[in-house]
């Protein structure tokens, strides 16, 4: 079973990338439905943050094409991204950790401003308006996701959970229509993985984002999933439900090495 592509937002066809002799995504293919959280599961070195980096235009694939509400993005930029309605947050968090978590915010929301670089030199009634706009952007995410406390304070002196959620914020802030989330539980604790599938959930729900993510959480997954593909060893080796994936037999094979 499959997503209809009349209902996808994302449609990805074909996506092989090799680096030398290395096939590191062999021909996948599958359909983002709109409106829901997909998971993109496999073991380490399935091809998962390699699918996600094509997304992003950071690499190049030799085969395939990515249709964006039915345009191809293949050609587009990595600078115009944020533009085409796609946001992300990143393994590795790249926080500015001298800066507040408000201006941290900012900088994700300044994907969408007008304002030049004349324009930030000298300031006009037009660019303070903006600046004005994109800091109430700011302080509407800060309470949604209720770092409303720290607002004020340098991102590199909270604790790494106040760091996941700032960025987790900076990429709402650049107001996506599908958000790319790269294992976004790693490091946190209990109490945090549960606020994370709260926030997940809150997003599609209530933001209308739709959601695309790779975690090796299973339970996260699972929990939060309308929809879920597997990869394994750089193919896609089933999709469907959470409940239908937790019983396909290739999948209990690449995470368990047997049925």
């Amino acid at each position: 079973m499959a997503v209809d592509q009349t209902n996808a937002l994302l449609q990805v066809r074909g996506i092989t990338v090799r680096f030398g002799g290395i096939t590191a995504l062999d021909n996948v293919s599958f359909n983002l439905p709109k409106d829901k959280v997909c998971g993109l599961i496999g073991p380490n070195g399935a091809g998962k943050t390699t699918l996600f980096n094509c997304l992003s235009r950071l690499y190049d694939y030799q085969e395939g094409d990515l249709l964006f509400d039915g345009q191809s993005i293949t050609k587009t930029p990595v600078h115009e991204m944020a533009n085409t309605g796609i946001g992300r947050t990143f393994q590795n968090l790249a926080m500015f950790k001298t800066m507040s978590v408000q201006e941290n915010i900012m900088v994700g929301a300044h994907s969408k401003s007008k304002t030049g670089f004349l324009g930030g030199m000298w300031p006009t009634s037009k660019t303070r308006s903006e600046e004005t706009d994109l800091k109430k952007r700011a302080d509407q995410l800060i309470d949604r996701l209720k770092l409303t406390d720290v607002a004020k304070r340098p991102v590199g002196d909270l604790p790494f959970g106040f760091q996941k959620r700032v960025e987790f914020a900076r990429a709402l802030a650049s107001q996506p229509r599908l958000l790319l989330l790269d294992e976004p539980a790693a490091g946190l604790n209990h109490e945090e993985l549960s606020d994370l599938a709260d926030l997940i959930k809150q997003v599609r729900d209530e933001m209308g984002i739709t959601v695309l993510l790779v975690e090796h959480h299973m339970s996260l997954v699972m929990s939060v999933s309308d929809w879920i593909v597997a990869l394994n060893f750089g193919r896609k080796i089933a999709e469907g439900t959470p409940e239908q994936i937790q019983k396909h037999p290739e999948v209990i094979r690449a995470y368990l090495g047997g049925a």
